[in-house]
């Protein structure tokens, strides 16, 4: 017997033996889409300020729900294709002009990430930043305006995708309240084994719990840190540094591919340093800090920084720090000082327009 499934809905089955029965899910692809990734959306709008739903809704029509060959092939969930300085790896495929070039990521959540970056480090999108994170029309017309896409509909699109999949709840939730959102928007979730197990694996990384201290040990060992790191036991302060050492992801920079990451909690210099066996004086002076402790949402480089931005120019708003700037752009923070010839020390007023090439 066969069965024919609409193209128009398309349906996905999964069947899951709970309790001795067989349980029937029953979901969208673009539910599975929302089920998959909404952490990340809302990870990248606590450090980046981009809405949710703004996110999520891209990556599900960009992705067909996940389905698209970028997705599959490339994890490329938000069609950026691979400008100038991209110097990761690549696939040809046809978008707007045949066999176009467009960057190929080791998963999805490095094309989140990427995403945030590509929107936060060109100028025209910077008056987007000004817009509050719940006004999701404003973004969606504010991306179309800014020509991220070329679909004269696009903003319409994504309007209508945030309010036909209510994306917009996320746009008021917190990655601690993630799951919570998940299980109150799909219920069906509970009975699904490999979400829960996530849950529970998230509460042990959050709680400090569950691993052992021969594990622990033995991963430090591999790490050859163990003679920087105190005797990890079930002692939480520990075990809460063990897990955001390793919970830390190098990515490349669009400013020249150098490697950072975003400090996922704080840390010392030192394990940095032990970590990628790069001298602590070094990491500080190419970090141009005086401080040896890093925190939480730090942009920390492991490589140094260049002279000039790929942007050509930056708004300051309020808030902003010239070091802060620096950072955010793969810039050494004395250039910039030198190129709009302001006394090092001073900090540029909001609305200042800082010249970054």
């Amino acid at each position: 017997m066969s069965i024919r499934i609409s193209k128009k809905k398309l349906v996905s089955l999964a069947f899951l033996i709970q309790g001795g029965f067989l349980y029937c899910q029953q979901w969208t692809n673009d539910q599975q889409y929302i089920q998959k990734f909404a952490l990340y959306a809302v990870e990248e709008m606590e450090k980046y300020k981009i809405p949710a739903s703004i996110t999520l809704a891209q990556g599900i029509i960009e992705t067909g729900g996940g389905q698209s060959h970028l997705a599959q092939e490339g994890k490329n969930h938000f069609g950026i294709k691979c400008k100038e300085n991209w110097t990761g790896k690549t696939l040809l495929h046809s978008d707007d002009l045949p066999n176009e070039c467009f960057r190929v990521y080791d998963n999805v959540k490095d094309s989140y990430e990427d995403h945030s970056l590509f929107l936060t480090n060109r100028p025209y999108y910077q008056s987007l930043f000004k817009l509050p994170l719940t006004d999701y029309k404003a973004w969606s017309n504010g991306l179309k305006t800014c020509g991220y896409a070329t679909h004269p509909k696009y903003a319409a699109m994504l309007i209508k995708k945030i309010e036909d999949l209510k994306l917009y709840e996320f746009d008021t939730a917190s990655s601690s309240s993630i799951n919570s959102l998940l299980l109150e928007k799909y219920p069906e979730l509970k009975n699904d084994p490999t979400f829960i197990a996530k849950v529970e694996e998230d509460k042990v990384s959050k709680n400090g719990k569950g691993k052992s201290s021969i594990s622990i040990a033995t991963n430090f060992k591999s790490q050859n840190t163990v003679a920087k790191i105190p005797e990890l036991t079930r002692n939480t302060a520990a075990q809460s540094r063990y897990d955001v050492l390793n919970s830390i992801i190098v990515r490349n920079h669009p400013n020249g591919g150098i490697k950072y990451f975003i400090s996922p909690g704080e840390l010392d210099i030192e394990l940095i340093a032990n970590k990628y066996k790069i001298p602590s004086t070094s990491l500080m002076k190419i970090n141009e800090i005086t401080s040896p402790i890093l925190h939480e949402n730090q942009i920390v480089f492991l490589e140094n920084k260049k002279n000039k931005a790929t942007a050509d120019s930056y708004t300051v708003e309020a808030g902003d720090s010239m070091y802060a700037i620096a950072q955010k752009f793969g810039i050494k923070v004395s250039k910039i000082y030198q190129k709009n010839k302001i006394y090092p020390g001073q900090e540029p007023a909001a609305g200042t327009v800082l010249i970054l090439q």
